[in-house]
């Protein structure tokens, strides 16, 4: 009795130091992995469909490009769909069939709002909420527990390409909630650094840099 108690306290006491360290020295970084203080302060649109989250992370990355050159990478996001840019095995693993897509593929560019997918046979089923076309993209979980924001903000050297998660897990219980700590969060900067990554180098390779275009006639 007495041997397992003491490992009760001791997995208990590994645990709390753990979770301590990681939100001491490496929560925020990965929840705002890329993103400048004002992106991260920032309001966007999504935010309002879920007020009271209990997980936000928020990552960018600068693109050499222009907005009209990324945006049709983020509307075929999904599975069955462009994929999501990201390690499809680690995807598959959990039953999502992504397989993501080098090219722009037209059949799922027409998007609108009200639009949906499944992610997998298990996971939420994603809508379209709010469509700006080449600016904001926002997708929301039917059970309304999860909002993913993508925000375009052109700048002098292209874009910025940021990310907002919204994540509320109402009713989780400690081990959950230790899970989703230690686990989830750091596996997500794992996962939406390597897809912003996957855009960039997608978005960049077939695009002129917005240094190198040449100046409307209209617009001088």
């Amino acid at each position: 009795m007495r041997t397992k108690t003491a490992l009760v306290v001791g997995t208990a006491t590994y645990l709390a130091g753990l979770a301590a360290g990681y939100q001491v020295l490496l929560r925020r970084w990965c929840l705002t992995w890329g993103a400048t203080e004002d992106e991260v302060a920032r309001e966007m649109p999504g935010d309002e469909l879920l007020t009271a989250p209990d997980v936000i992370a928020t990552r960018a990355i600068t693109i050499a490009t222009s907005p009209g050159a990324i945006w049709p990478w983020l509307v075929q996001l999904g599975p069955g769909r462009g994929g999501a840019y990201t390690y499809d095995w680690i995807e598959n693993l959990l039953g999502l069939n992504m397989h993501s897509a080098n090219e722009i593929l037209p059949q799922f560019q027409n998007i609108s709002v009200g639009d949906s997918f499944a992610l997998g046979t298990s996971g939420p089923r994603m809508r379209v909420a709010v469509l700006e076309p080449e600016h904001t993209l926002v997708f929301a979980s039917a059970d309304g527990n999860w909002v993913w924001s993508f925000g375009l903000y052109p700048t002098d050297g292209g874009t910025r390409l940021v990310s907002r998660n919204r994540i509320a897990v109402p009713g989780a219980r400690l081990p959950n909630r230790l899970f989703n700590r230690l686990v989830m969060e750091p596996g997500s900067w794992v996962m939406e650094r390597k897809m912003l990554l996957g855009i960039e180098q997608r978005a960049e390779r077939n695009s002129t840099p917005v240094a190198e275009r040449p100046v409307d006639a209209r617009t001088g």
